[in-house]
């Protein structure tokens, strides 16, 4: 019983300290040690200490010989990332075309309905839950798609821009359009048209690509 509670915790450690350090709580080259995580997180060091393990595993700590530093996502790792993503987010959603089911289908209609409310509505709030949404939306598109390796490299690659994507959104319009072209991507898999669904997604693609290249953070 005592080692399910650990367990538990320490995930939720982990959650925890993955969205703050990918939203920039933490920044790139900042050093971090379990002692001032633990006091900072208020539990002890045993999960940190797991929860340390496992985001170095997932790339974004490494160890410095005094500690662990953030790595963060550099400039040109986000357009690696982006490069990566046109090829293989777009194959996604062309099997996501063939694949997705009509209650898949309201549940992404919900999301992007739901994506266009807060859009429109503005402000910091509204821009987190717009991150939330189109992180539900990507899932969502990935899982779709009926390959479980396609959502294992994509789900963890656009996870890891959630600093560059709160950024972008919270520029004036990009919200808007980024609803649109959601929306364009919802339409051709509704219609399960493939090609359709794999041309959506690139324009989708291109546009967060080319709205996040002159961020500055």
């Amino acid at each position: 019983m005592k080692e399910h509670r650990s367990i538990s915790i320490a995930d939720q450690i982990f959650e925890q300290l993955e969205r703050e350090i990918l939203s920039g709580k933490y920044a790139r080259g900042e050093q971090l040690s379990e002692l001032r995580l633990a006091s900072e997180l208020g539990v002890s060091r045993t999960p940190v200490r797991e929860a340390i393990r496992r985001l170095e595993q997932e790339n974004i700590l490494e160890e410095s010989g005094q500690g662990v530093v953030v790595v963060g996502i550099t400039h040109e790792d986000l357009m690696d990332m982006y490069e990566i993503r046109l090829t293989v987010e777009s194959q996604a959603a062309r099997r996501a075309a063939g694949r997705i089911t009509d209650a898949e289908l309201k549940e992404m209609g919900s999301i992007v309905e739901l994506q266009r409310f807060y859009a429109e509505k503005g402000g910091t709030d509204a821009s987190n839950k717009i991150r939330d949404l189109d992180s539900q939306f990507h899932a969502m598109l990935y899982r779709c798609s009926g390959s479980r390796a396609y959502y294992q490299v994509l789900a963890p690659l656009h996870k890891k821009i959630t600093k560059y994507r709160m950024a972008s959104v919270s520029r004036a319009g990009r919200a808007l359009k980024s609803v649109e072209e959601h929306a364009d991507i919802y339409k051709a898999l509704a219609a399960h048209d493939g090609d359709a669904a794999y041309a959506a997604a690139v324009r989708h693609l291109n546009f967060a690509r080319d709205s996040m290249a002159g961020l500055e953070i």
